[in-house]
């Protein structure tokens, strides 16, 4: 009932930056929260960031001061704007919501990041 499109992935540099983005498209009415996980090989999936409708945000202490997330209701459009790369957030990144107790997915999209 509802599609996640990300994009922005690819590969940067320490210190770098990137911005992903995750379109929302279908039975979207009233979706407040969209999050970004990610999940590194091997790894467990972890929440990264959280943003709800009017704009309130929370974040992993792992990205702190480095990541933003923002959102276009208009578009039905999340960003995670990830500034001072490191090669610890080397993942997959994916978009997330959850609507009439049902998990959906991005279908993700790699971050690599390198020395």
């Amino acid at each position: 009932q509802v599609q996640l499109v990300e994009s922005g992935g690819g590969l940067v540099q320490a210190g770098g930056s990137l911005r992903l983005s995750c379109v929302a498209s279908g039975s979207i009415y009233s979706i407040n929260v969209m999050d970004w996980y990610r999940q590194a090989p091997g790894k467990e999936r972890e929440l990264v960031a959280s943003i709800t409708s009017v704009g309130n945000r929370d974040y992993a202490d792992s990205v702190k001061g480095r990541f933003t997330a923002s959102r276009d209701n208009a578009k039905n459009t999340v960003f995670l704007q990830m500034n001072s790369l490191k090669p610890e957030d080397t993942a997959v990144y994916y978009c997330h919501v959850r609507k009439s107790w049902v998990d959906y997915w991005g279908q993700g999209t790699q971050v690599t990041v390198s020395s």
